[in-house]
């Protein structure tokens, strides 16, 4: 039944009964608003607890605070409840009863309290006045739908699970001798509105109270239950939800056609914002207002007379879908003065049919309607209607996108139509002609929804570019993290541990997304916001700056740290304010490995492709795209000269599934050689023995000088590597067999400085045709080594045989171990002496090279002879570390200078001793103590 309680100042209490079908039984159940004060809730329904007397509700009456717990003479307050299937359904009734006029505004359901996240008008302003109050935090400015700027919206925790939620919004028909503004009811002496009022309950945190009644609700713009979600649901109209960028242009726009020259110049803009921002999902295009209605002609017979007619614009739909964007057109409903023998419907089907329009920006409307969507329809599948202004709820069930209109030229943090209807397709829109716009495309980042680059305005700016780079940065990440902003689970506003930075949750099937944005102009870094809930699969990773993130825990809570950029101060309070970034919450899909420098294995469980990137992901680069299957690649090769951050990211049909970030600290030495396999054979070739396999656990390295960085080992510390057997020459290559290859193969080097400089007029010095070859390059040697089928040993290799399977430290068995001092580094002959080195067993470094064999005791326990003390013998591993390429040598040399540290140290090395050979040119790299031996692979 139907109740009335009248606000006057003697006692009154009245028990309202109603229906509340949400209730565990379906029974009538009771809430009592007392007039105590008058105008009172307080013990609900059952399970629904007010923990306290509350208000019916506050407001305002110019710039004074009332609520129905004190009398005003001012105003009479009436309230009317009614059956209803959800909650409480009530009517409240406000009179003039003085005999001013009077400015009734901020109706607050249930009062203001601090204790209580409401929403209700803050100031002054004319178009921007809606604000959301919550506990600890300063109100955030808010975009309500255009037809419910007025209203009041409070959640009020309770003592029990369950809380209660209501909403009054404005009845604008119920007006008596007033004026309606936006924010304000102007009610002169006597005069009268009503607002209706809602109440309801919900569990869990203030968002689900929100949700309950602008995603379930919607606001009861639509009778509940009854929102039509057909068009919503359309496949061929779903393409929308997926774009993120606009851009609308007059086609007297030089960028669009240029009266000069006679030319169109939309593939140069639209290849231009390609490489900026990855392209302009919609493209649309002006050529009426403010032009029509000059003559007769109607708004078809303008595109018509466009250069190049209607086949033109096929033409220019056709380039916008090979650059991968949709082609919009204007509408203009208004257009009713001009030639009228073609209707509105049918000329938008002709010209949709013809040029192959994808959609149209609805001028001055909010809504779209049947028969402008049956005209698209009969042209062709999949056209979507675009309004000028935002469609408010009830209006959503007809149109499938629309746009946050820049008459609000500095736009609230939060817009909550895209909270009522995440899967409804908006777009900010946006114009470069008063200042840089940075602002907005944070907002339209962190609200989860795109832009409109309006060129209506003239003129080129300097920031432009700079701004487009940007937009893109954040775009790239939108594109590919779509799905997650569809979501109706999206919960706005988590609590954050710092004020003015604010913080959007995104869910879906796969990930998580938070947005943030922050007005900290000095940045911020440090934890944010709270984990609730976390999954030991899942790992986290900052999108924006594309850096792998660690939850700290503190106690037994978990919270997000979070990085975000500083920006100029002076930008406060403009449009250009603030800064983003975006985390990612992904299951662990994507597995790498990075080793030797910039060995990438890399795999995925899920996904269609894998992306590597050099630094951060950009529209203005290319990725390296490899399958999902375990492969490895060397980054070096890949991306010549790059060093740093790499990114690795895994993505199914376009979205992101995963990411995954590597570093290679700068100066780090990469090996860009490659193994190479000679011909097998069973049975050693004469000078060669057999290294058999074995176990080989790699011993740490020893270096001399590290001012250039050594490469990683080829092994971790400790671990043990499974050698395949091979043959070895038993001694370096000797003068004579080098001078058997060059008379069999003609081989000469392109540049000959320095090549065997050591022989007179092309012959050996006589008596030095057994001793090593020297004066060689890696190419030199390589080509002897192709001539006689076989190759360079790698350094593990060249190590592994030289150590054997026991690792030794030289070639021979040591009766004491030789301590390893620094000593070594300024070693003499007598040096060597006193660790243990004897003369008989190798050259100690007295400067005379000698032929190969001279010294039987220095055999290693495989038959090889001179491993140390002969020359440095190189290896096929070759590194670059960006700056610089080297190859790694070994064994040491016959040559020791003493008088200084600086010097590379020479003499006999250990087994385990590398010396990188830098890489000048043929005349820097041949030297007199560098010579080689070579291996073959057998069956």
């Amino acid at each position: 039944m139907n109740m009335i309680i009248t606000r006057k100042l003697q006692s009154l209490s009245l028990l309202i009964f109603y229906t509340f079908s949400l209730l565990s039984e379906q029974s009538p159940n009771a809430i009592i608003f007392d007039n105590k004060g008058p105008l009172m809730a307080h013990t609900a329904i059952p399970n629904m607890q007010v923990p306290k007397e509350l208000p019916l509700i506050s407001y305002q009456i110019g710039n004074r605070e009332y609520s129905t717990t004190v009398a005003s003479e001012i105003i009479d307050i009436s309230f009317s409840a009614e059956p209803f299937d959800y909650g409480v359904k009530g009517k409240i009734r406000f009179r003039n009863s003085s005999n001013d006029t009077i400015n009734l505004h901020n109706i607050v359901p249930l009062g203001r309290n601090e204790e209580h996240v409401y929403i209700t008008g803050k100031g002054s302003h004319g178009l921007s006045r809606s604000h959301l109050f919550r506990q600890g935090y300063q109100p955030i400015n808010i975009i309500l739908p255009d037809n419910s700027w007025e209203l009041g919206f409070t959640c009020a925790e309770t003592d029990g699970e369950n809380n209660i939620v209501a909403l009054v919004r404005r009845d604008n028909k119920s007006l008596k001798d007033g004026m309606l503004r936006r924010f304000e009811t102007t009610l002169y002496p006597g005069g009268a509105i009503e607002y209706n009022f809602w109440l309801d309950k919900y569990q869990g945190n203030w968002q689900n109270g929100m949700r309950l009644i602008f995603q379930e609700r919607y606001l009861y713009d639509v009778p509940v239950g009854g929102f039509n979600n057909l068009l919503m649901e359309r496949e061929d109209l779903k393409w929308i939800q997926s774009c993120y960028s606009a851009n609308l242009m007059m086609t007297w726009d030089k960028r669009y056609y240029d009266f000069t020259d006679g030319q169109f110049h939309i593939k140069e803009h639209l290849e231009k914002m390609k490489k900026l921002i990855g392209g302009y999902d919609l493209y649309g295009i002006w050529p009426t207002w403010p032009a029509l209605g000059m003559d007769q002609r109607n708004q078809w017979d303008m595109f018509r007379d466009l250069p190049g007619g209607f086949n033109k614009l096929k033409e220019i739909s056709e380039l916008c879908h090979q650059m991968g964007s949709y082609f919009f057109l204007c509408y203009n409903p208004w257009d009713e003065s001009t030639r009228s023998d073609e209707g509105h419907f049918d000329g938008l089907t002709n010209i949709t049919r013809i040029a192959n329009i994808d959609g149209f920006v609805l001028d001055t409307r909010g809504g779209s309607s049947i028969e402008l969507q049956d005209a698209a329809d009969a042209a062709r599948d999949g056209v979507v209607m675009y309004s000028e202004g935002m469609a408010v709820p009830r209006d959503m069930q007809g149109i499938v996108s629309g746009r946050v209109h820049n008459a609000l030229y500095y736009p609230p943090i939060l817009n909550l139509n895209k909270f009522i209807k995440p899967e409804f397709a908006i777009f900010r829109v946006a114009e470069e002609a008063h200042e840089p716009i940075r602002r907005e495309f944070n907002l339209s980042f962190f609200n989860g929804y795109g832009t409109e680059i309006n060129s209506f305005p003239a003129g080129r700016f300097e920031w432009s570019d700079d701004q487009m780079r940007y937009w893109g940065r954040l775009l790239q990440i939108q594109r590919e993290n779509s799905g997650n902003f569809l979501q109706s689970s999206y919960t706005p506003l988590l609590p954050t541990l710092v004020d003015s930075i604010f913080v959007n949750e995104w869910p879906g099937e796969s990930k998580t997304i938070y947005t943030i944005f922050n007005l900290h102009s000095g940045g911020f870094r440090g934890n944010l916001f709270e984990l609730n809930e976390t999954d030991d699969n899942n790992h986290y990773v900052d999108l924006f700056h594309h850096e792998e993130l660690q939850i700290d825990i503190v106690g037994d809570k978990k919270y997000m740290p979070v990085k975000l950029d500083g920006f100029n101060s002076f930008d406060l309070g403009t449009n250009n304010e603030g800064s983003v970034s975006a985390i990612a919450a992904f299951s662990k899909l994507l597995s790498v490995e990075l080793s030797m420098g910039d060995a990438l294995v890399f795999s995925s469980k899920n996904g269609d492709s894998i992306r590597i990137w050099a630094g951060n992901p950009s529209y203005e680069k290319s990725p390296a795209v490899f399958g999902i299957e375990e492969q490895s690649v060397k980054l070096l090769s890949v991306f010549p000269n790059h060093e740093g951050k790499f990114v690795i990211q895994v993505l199914e049909n376009d979205e992101l599934i995963d990411e995954r970030i590597v570093n290679i600290k700068p100066g780090t030495a990469r090996l860009i050689s490659e193994p190479e396999i000679t011909p097998r054979t069973s049975k050693a070739p004469e000078g060669m023995v057999l290294i058999p396999s074995g176990i080989f656990k790699c011993d740490n390295y020893r270096t001399g000088d590290n001012f250039i960085n050594y490469p990683e080992s080829p092994t971790v510390e400790g671990e043990e590597v499974v050698m395949s057997k091979f043959f070895m020459d038993k001694y370096p290559v000797t003068n004579k067999q080098y001078k058997d290859f060059l008379v069999a193969s003609g081989y000469k080097p392109n540049d000959t400085t320095n090549f065997l400089k050591h022989w007179t007029n092309g012959r050996i010095p006589k008596g030095m045709e057994n001793y090593p070859v020297i004066y060689v390059t890696l190419e030199d040697a390589k080509a002897y080594a192709r001539w006689n089928g076989k190759r360079l040993p790698s350094e593990i290799e060249w190590q592994y045989a030289a150590q054997t399977e026991d690792g030794n430290e030289w070639p021979w068995i040591q009766d004491t171990p030789v301590e390893r001092e620094e000593e070594f580094i300024t070693s003499t002959l007598s040096v060597w002496k006193i660790k243990g080195i004897e003369s008989t067993r190798c050259n100690l470094g007295d400067g005379s090279l000698y032929p190969v064999g001279k010294y039987k005791e220095g055999v290693n326990p495989y038959g090889l002879y001179d491993l140390v003390g002969s020359v440095w013998q190189l290896t096929n591993d070759q590194y670059d570390n960006t700056t610089y390429k080297y190859i790694m040598v070994k064994g040491g040399s016959y040559f020791l200078p003493t008088s200084s540290f600086w010097y590379v140290q020479g003499g006999p090395r250990e087994l385990n001793f590398r010396q990188y050979l830098l890489r000048v040119s043929p005349s820097f790299e041949r030297k007199a103590t560098v010579g080689f031996r070579c291996v073959k692979d057998t069956l």
